[in-house]
């Protein structure tokens, strides 16, 4: 979990940078939204691994590297190890308590707008949906109506532009993006990212609407104008489209910015270019060191794992075998006498009918610590077999023990 977190974190943080370096300027406002979004979803899958690309020079042998099992025997050191676990339960706790109150404060937020369209009188003009607010209040949009003041409705007060802006938000569901961001800081609230990425989405959502305003009206002076004597208001609505969003120098010069569509090109091939490194280098085959011996102990071919080739599996998953190993290994008394704490590493091979052989003794930590290893090894029951395009394949397993005695 903490390495997804870690690769999914990197790939945010690049994005966003390639974002604010090459397109946050340029008034390419449909594909920097789907960037934004594309790279929120880009981040979170990716890491996954749900498939795999075959490096452009694969090497011949790889073997399957198994987490470390840690055996102790120091009642202190059990201690500690307890004391992790005490550690991740109180963080798992607080990670469940903050997200559930942002959830909580999500649902109110979000129930907040249909009791506002139950309680208010609702209006419809040209199709479109109004909810007049006994309030003063800016217009504001959220799913499918657009939040004005009565009052201000009845006196004809709310200039066309504003209305415009607003109906653009609702025709292109900028809604449904905001709740997606939303729902994703809260089962992600520790990282920063995702609340700069909102950022970026709004203030992108403002780009768009404004270029629907000024394609309709065409003056685009009189409508920077209307903004900035709306600019003071300062009230915002929670998970709605605002017309005083960001009203900042950016934003106002981006209407009158000139387009290069030479310049924007460059921009997506370089974009395109960045997205697919990225997807190999996050999705390459993983390989490990070439072995000069391409065959076992025994002369037979030996086989390693490939996109092709499913896995073999312990009775009851990779879990249980830890378990059976931690259960089974007896710590050697020499090796406790000598007061040793180390690592061993251990390759096995697991056959095609799941049974194991060819043991092998990468590194030792002496006193009996590997012979050890290796008797419980030979006790494991029969695996699944690995199979290769649906026919049963030797795959070879590195194995890390941590040894830790008695000081």
């Amino acid at each position: 979990m903490i390495a997804y977190l870690l690769k999914s974190g990197l790939l945010l943080a690049v994005f966003y940078a390639v974002y604010k370096l090459l397109l946050e300027n340029e008034r390419m406002f449909r594909f920097n939204r789907a960037y934004l979004l594309g790279s929120i979803v880009f981040s979170l899958l990716i890491p996954l691994q749900l498939f795999s690309i075959a490096p452009l020079f694969p090497a011949k042998i790889k073997t399957i590297q198994l987490d470390e099992i840690m055996i102790v025997t120091n009642e202190s050191i059990l201690n500690e190890v307890s004391y992790y676990e005490i550690l991740f339960f109180f963080l798992a706790t607080v990670y469940v308590l903050i997200a559930a109150i942002l959830l909580i404060r999500f649902i109110l937020n979000v129930s907040s707008f249909f009791l506002k369209m139950k309680k208010n009188s609702v209006a419809f003009v040209e199709d479109q949906k109004f909810v007049l607010m006994k309030e003063t209040i800016l217009p504001h949009s959220f799913w499918n109506a657009i939040f004005i003041s009565k009052e201000d409705f009845a006196n004809g007060r709310i200039p066309s532009e504003l209305i415009a802006h607003e109906k653009a938000h609702l025709q292109q569901k900028h809604t449904l993006d905001i709740l997606f961001a939303e729902v994703l800081q809260i089962l992600f609230w520790f990282n920063p990212l995702f609340v700069l990425f909102e950022k970026a989405i709004k203030l992108n959502h403002e780009f768009l609407a404004d270029e629907a305003v000024n394609k309709q009206f065409g003056e685009i002076k009189n409508y920077q104008n209307l903004l900035l004597d709306f600019a003071s208001n300062q009230h915002t609505v929670a998970l709605a489209s605002n017309i005083n969003y960001s009203i900042t120098k950016k934003r106002l010069l981006m209407m009158t910015k000139k387009e290069s569509i030479a310049k924007e090109i460059g921009k997506v091939f370089i974009v395109e270019a960045i997205c697919s490194l990225l997807l190999f280098a996050f999705n390459a085959e993983a390989a490990s060191q070439p072995n000069a011996n391409l065959r076992g102990q025994n002369g037979n071919p030996i086989n390693y794992v490939s996109a092709n080739t499913k896995e073999p599996q312990f009775p009851g998953g990779i879990e249980k075998f830890y378990m059976f190993v931690g259960q089974n290994f007896k710590m050697p008394e020499e090796f406790s006498k000598q007061k040793i704490e180390g690592k061993l590493f251990i390759e096995f091979m697991v056959e095609k009918d799941g049974s194991l052989s060819e043991f092998n003794v990468v590194k030792d930590l002496g006193y009996g610590a590997a012979d050890e290893a290796i008797r419980v090894l030979k006790l494991s029951p029969k695996w699944i077999p690995a199979t290769e395009n649906g026919k049963p394949v030797r795959v070879l397993y590195s194995l890390p023990i941590t040894l830790k005695s008695d000081k």
